[in-house]
């Protein structure tokens, strides 16, 4: 089972992590976020729209937060204005910041049941073992990103867990 302070370093690592990618892709033109680059989302904002959706749809099954519209079909392309895009992206952030301060171990321990539209079925698993999944498909997708920003010519930071407290102590995060 991973651990409340797993989860709270790996919300502060998601927002550190946004943050870069964010001020990364500003360095870039409308255009050039908007290039299908051959990812499963094509392009970096596609991607980033799809990672936002994830997370949105997480939090509302862990938080009660609002559902987002659309499916996973639908996700590259829910939030076509960038700024609009951004301003959501840092808001599910310091929301995920928000839930990982109240996480519980009674709740971690406990079973999550829902309908999963990827699946098309009923699903239940535990909660500990969605987190984690969660906290990976972030970093995947944030991955991809990653490699097309730097691709593109773009700089963003290192993604390495360990400095996320140099990030903390410098004020990045």
């Amino acid at each position: 089972m991973i651990s409340i302070a797993y989860i709270r370093t790996m919300a502060r690592y998601n927002r550190w992590q946004n943050r870069s990618i964010h001020a990364a892709a500003d360095t870039l033109s409308p255009d050039e976020r908007r290039e299908d680059r051959g990812a499963f989302f094509n392009s970096i904002e596609g991607t980033l729209n799809h990672l936002l959706w994830g997370d949105s749809i997480w939090m509302h099954r862990f938080a009660g937060t609002p559902k987002p519209q659309g499916g996973i079909a639908e996700s590259a392309a829910r939030i076509p204005e960038w700024n609009d895009l951004k301003r959501e992206r840092f808001a599910v952030d310091e929301a995920i910041i928000l839930w990982s301060e109240g996480v519980t171990e009674e709740w971690l321990a406990g079973d999550m049941t829902w309908y999963s539209g990827a699946a098309g079925r009923e699903v239940s698993k535990p909660y500990w073992f969605l987190v984690a999944h969660f906290f990976n498909h972030q970093t995947h997708h944030r991955g991809q990103v990653h490699a097309m920003l730097t691709a593109a010519g773009a700089k963003p930071e290192d993604t390495d867990l360990f400095f996320l407290e140099d990030a903390v102590l410098t004020g990045g995060i």
